[in-house]
């Protein structure tokens, strides 16, 4: 996040476009419903951590989402670390979902709709490579799903600019502190201040359209 304004202030106050589900041939591999699966996890990194646990902790069938590091260099790295750009770590979330209600590639829609993926090492108004935005696959398949899902909107290219979103293997997830989870649901007033501020919903608007 723009450290003056968190100084300052302390405040960081859907469905995919038919054209991607078509190009990718539909959803396929989309679970069937019925009991549970055993929980599955999953990773990626979309600027304000906050932001991204909202987005996916929306979508049916995820269990919940986790604020964290990944990427980085740096072992137990602390907000202040990761925020001046001194670990290599981007803001992520670790994403345990229902593998029986919503399929990974369905996450993966979720993903790219909550981002700018034209955009190098910056979301909205946050700016470093702290808030880059990735997909770490943890398998080979994730990682099969997630280039096949680039590729296809790189095929249907629906912005003028190329895409940079980086694809790179999971490695060690941390837990951010603990004021940082659910920060939407425990100070929604200063949550809304800060996205509607960093521009986040009109960008994604710009892009994508309405939800």
């Amino acid at each position: 996040m723009i450290q003056t304004m968190k100084a300052i202030t302390w405040v960081r106050a859907g469905a995919f476009g038919i054209w991607l589900v078509l190009a990718m041939g539909g959803l396929g591999g989309s679970p069937a419903m019925g009991t549970s699966a055993a929980p599955a996890k999953a990773y990626f990194a979309g600027g304000c951590f906050w932001c991204m646990e909202e987005a996916f902790e929306k979508v049916e069938g995820v269990v919940s989402a986790v604020s964290g590091y990944m990427g980085g260099t740096v072992a137990n790295p602390t907000y202040e670390q990761v925020s001046a750009g001194l670990t290599g770590h981007a803001e992520s979330v670790e994403v345990t979902y229902d593998p029986s209600k919503v399929s990974y590639r369905q996450l993966l829609e979720a993903f790219w709709r909550n981002i700018d993926p034209v955009t190098p090492n910056a979301q909205f108004c946050d700016h470093g490579t702290q808030y880059r935005a990735v997909i770490f696959p943890g398998t080979a398949e994730e990682q099969q799903q997630a280039e096949s899902s680039k590729q296809a909107l790189e095929r249907t290219k629906p912005f003028q600019d190329p895409i940079v979103t980086q694809i790179v293997p999971a490695s060690m997830f941390y837990p951010a502190e603990d004021y940082h989870q659910d920060y939407y649901k425990k100070n929604p007033i200063r949550y809304k201040f800060y996205k509607f501020n960093c521009g986040r919903v009109q960008r994604l608007e710009s892009l994508w359209g309405k939800p």
